[in-house]
């Protein structure tokens, strides 16, 4: 088993890790609704490209 001979400085623990944090995600404005979301997902609303692939009015009223 590898052992280290020294101890590593946060210097240089920092410096290795530099490249781990995490980035925010791409978003996409929704050409019919203007709506942001994120990209290759469907809208709130049930839009993807442009147009509507959820009907989402029809499931609100059933639940009532």
């Amino acid at each position: 088993m590898a052992v280290p001979k020294h101890r590593t400085s946060r210097s240089r623990r920092g410096m290795r890790r530099a490249h781990d944090s995490l980035t925010t995600g791409a978003l996409a404005t929704d050409k019919v609704t203007g709506e942001v979301h994120r990209r290759h997902h469907m809208t709130s609303t049930g839009y993807y490209r442009g147009r509507q692939v959820i009907n989402t009015t029809s499931e609100e009223t059933s639940e009532e």
